[in-house]
């Protein structure tokens, strides 16, 4: 396989896989290949390994389109996930196409070659004429650390999600899980099924909905494939719907989800504080509890929740600043993850640094200034792949219409009377978002420098929408 090719993926976890699907389906005369940085694919499903991980968006969406999710279980384990994404990596010869241990380090673009020079860790270089980042939102390396006082004092285990030990036996112990994310809830169910007790430590709770799973029994046949596209249909118009009306009404929405909380609640367990949050549904991201699993926990002795502040770590624990202490063997800090942009790549266009939180994003893919490269970016209000497809396909007629013009140079350029808002690309309050808006690109106050979280108006936008529609410059190598 040559390096040079017409494109170069990057990433090769479930958008990289979609990714190379759409180029080889609609850009046949397209060449190109993946660098993956690990020496397996399958991204963050490969990555995770704590138990009881899991989909936190209904696989009938999160899934591809182009094969559908056929399982009964809309809420998937992060194996089935991932054997998903390698089975369809095989079934469309896609796996040929993916050079592993080849971390992308750097890129540079030169005007005068239209082309990437792509740069790996190893030394090893690449030419294409596209670059196409699939590489997730979210730093590999580590989670997010947030330095809790007195950790060393501390004489059990605490661990990361991120990075589970193998090693780890919680069966009997007492287990503290500090967060109240979707790593959390997925967490504190799955340990009690055999730990002593299961203590959620929450600063600040997050609004959950309980979903219905489906039936994994040994008789469930999979669903043809007609049927999981209507479920699919289904699901897409419910989950937009339940998010615009979040927005139009957060009270009545936040009423709403809060009285299905509180009817799953073991007697003595208040709704206020613990599943109470201070900000409106859809400022963050909803939690699914799948067939009320964290709640049943709870009811069954084995797991509990406690609203606090930690004031520091304690030799048998944590002690919060009321005074509470909370003994365990083991702590979990599920405290989220550390959010980078394009996947830490150092690139530059022309020997000049490109700053990716001081430039504009373009349809949500596409930085102002930079030529002939897309970042791959999924929905925070649904299920990623919704929009990493519909960026996929875009990318596809992009290179299409590049081809029948005879352009070589694609580059989006922010209109005059245009203006970026100090706001980065994805408007959520979590705190993984605030912490990494210096390195987030900045986004308009309207399209297509607005990110939209509608797929019910982005998909007409994306899959037909002008080429050509005042926000891109063309061009072509002098001579």
């Amino acid at each position: 396989m040559s390096n040079r090719v017409d494109v170069v993926i990057v990433g090769a976890g479930l958008s990289g896989i979609g990714a190379a699907y759409r180029l080889q389906t609609e850009c046949p005369g397209k060449s190109f290949l993946i660098l993956e940085g690990r020496d397996v694919s399958g991204g963050t499903w490969d990555l995770f390994r704590y138990p009881g991980v899991r989909s936190d968006s209904d696989m009938f969406t999160l899934g591809y389109p182009f094969r559908p999710w056929r399982h009964r279980r809309a809420i998937a384990s992060g194996e089935t996930i991932l054997r998903y994404v390698r089975e369809t990596s095989r079934a469309y010869d896609i796996d040929r196409k993916i050079r592993f241990g080849r971390r992308v380090v750097s890129a540079r673009w030169s005007t005068e070659d239209a082309a990437w020079t792509v740069r790996t860790g190893n030394g090893e270089t690449y030419e294409c004429s596209f670059l196409y980042l699939c590489t997730g939102y979210y730093r590999y390396s580590a989670g997010h650390d947030a330095g809790f006082p007195g950790r060393a004092d501390f004489t059990g285990r605490v661990v990361h999600p991120q990075h589970w030990p193998d090693d780890l036996d919680h069966a009997g112990k007492r287990v503290v899980v500090i967060g109240s994310g979707a790593t959390a809830v997925t967490l504190v169910p799955a340990m009690a099924e055999t730990a002593e007790h299961v203590t959620m430590l929450q600063r600040s709770p997050t609004y959950m909905i309980n979903l219905a799973n489906g039936d994994a029994g040994a008789g469930a046949r999979p669903m043809s494939r007609a049927v999981a596209r209507l479920v699919r249909t289904r699901n897409v118009l419910g989950t937009a719907l339940l998010y615009q009306a979040s927005r139009r009404w957060p009270a009545r929405m936040g009423g709403f989800l809060r009285r299905q909380v509180a009817g799953q609640l073991p007697p003595g367990v208040p709704v206020d504080p613990h599943f109470t949050p201070a900000y409106a549904p859809w400022d963050q991201r909803l939690c699914v509890v799948p067939d009320g699993d964290l709640f049943a926990a709870m009811r069954s002795g084995t797991a509990s929740v406690v609203t606090g502040t930690i004031e520091t770590f304690t030799e048998k624990g944590v002690r919060l600043t009321d005074g509470t202490e909370l003994e365990a063997d083991i702590i979990v800090t599920a405290t989220g993850l550390t959010m980078v942009a394009l996947g830490e790549i150092e690139v530059d266009v022309d020997g000049d640094r490109v700053a990716s939180g001081r430039v504009g994003v373009y349809k949500g893919m596409m930085l102002e200034g930079v030529p002939n490269l897309a970042w791959c970016v999924g929905y925070v209000n649904a299920s990623w792949t919704l929009r990493a497809d519909l960026t996929s396909r875009y990318v596809c007629r992009l290179l299409n219409y590049m081809e029948r013009h005879r352009i070589e140079i694609t580059t989006p350029v922010v209109p005059p009377g245009t203006a970026l808002l100090d706001e980065p690309a994805m408007a959520l309050s979590s705190g993984y978002v605030r912490r990494a808006a210096g390195v987030l690109p900045r986004q308009g106050g309207r399209r297509p420098w607005r990110m939209s979280s509608n797929y019910l108006t982005d998909m007409p936008a994306m899959r037909f929408g002008r080429i050509d529609d005042g926000n891109v410059r063309f061009a072509r190598r002098k001579g």
